[in-house]
């Protein structure tokens, strides 16, 4: 089963919310998921994300691949530098 970390979309009309969830990469986007891991309101002045960054870098060490999007919000809030380093300090 390939993981991915993506957008589960939320909200009404022309007020779109989302939540960050690891799910299988077959299921629908609305659909099924594993966990989720975060929320993303871009709607609000400025972008207000929050991360559970434990269980995003536990995802991210067990294999879950994050979609462009998501790979973004995790860059900005410094959980992917992490996850490198994290990496390198295995080797």
């Amino acid at each position: 089963m390939a993981v991915k970390l993506r957008l589960k979309r939320m909200g009404s009309k022309q007020k779109p919310f989302y939540r960050i969830v690891a799910a299988d990469s077959h299921s629908p986007r609305d659909g099924r998921f594993i966990e989720t891991v975060g929320t993303y309101n871009p709607i609000k002045g400025a972008d207000v994300v929050t991360i559970d960054e434990e269980k995003a870098l536990n995802w991210l060490k067990n294999g879950a691949e994050p979609t462009a999007t998501v790979r973004n919000i995790l860059s900005k809030q410094g959980i992917m530098a992490k996850y490198a380093a994290s990496k390198t300090k295995k080797k």
